[in-house]
Parts: structure tokens; sequence; C-alpha cells
């Protein structure tokens, strides 16, 4: 992935100017099909479930995700880049206030 890519440097500075729960709905149902909507919202639970230590066999039954996407977002959540965990830290640390 080339993040200095013209098109991902602007697509990232867009999420970037999105302020509210609205914004982001609007922007995301614009942006993307309800399918891939709920395959990124999957893909999300799916990473808080591995975080909470959940088996694989029950994170396909609650998401409909394959094994095979499991363990690539399992690959993501502990490999060096921390996407996934920053972003679940910042949710829980926010959902407890």
């Amino acid at each position: 992935m080339d993040w200095k890519d013209k098109e991902n440097r602007r697509l990232i500075q867009a999420i970037l100017t999105v302020k509210t729960d609205g914004e982001a709905r609007l922007f995301l149902r614009d942006l993307m099909t309800e399918k891939e909507i709920r395959e990124f919202a999957n893909r999300l639970k799916a990473a808080e479930m591995l975080t909470n230590k959940i088996p694989y066999c029950l994170i396909e039954k609650e998401t409909g995700l394959s094994s095979t996407t499991i363990a690539r977002v399992a690959k993501w959540l502990n490999g060096k880049g921390g996407g996934y965990r920053t972003i679940i830290s910042r949710l829980h640390h926010d959902n407890s206030h």
C-alpha cells in the first residue's frame, strides 16, 4: 500500500475532517456499499473479540467472517502497526466515561 499516493492521502485527509456521528454515517454510506460497511464493522468487532481472547469459532458465528479473514485481522491486531489496538483502546477509553 502506497500511503504517499495522492488519492490515498486525500482519503486520509477526508476521514480526518469528520466531526460528528452523523457526518461519519453520511460519509461512510456515500463512500461504501452497505455490504462493505457491514464487512468493516464485523472486522472491527472481530478485532475486539480477539482482544478479549474469544475463540475463532465463536467469532465466525457472531460476525459471519471466514476464519481466513479473522486470521488476517488477528495478524494486523498483533502486528507492529497497531491500528486496531489504537482504535480499540480509544473506543474503550471513551466508553468508560
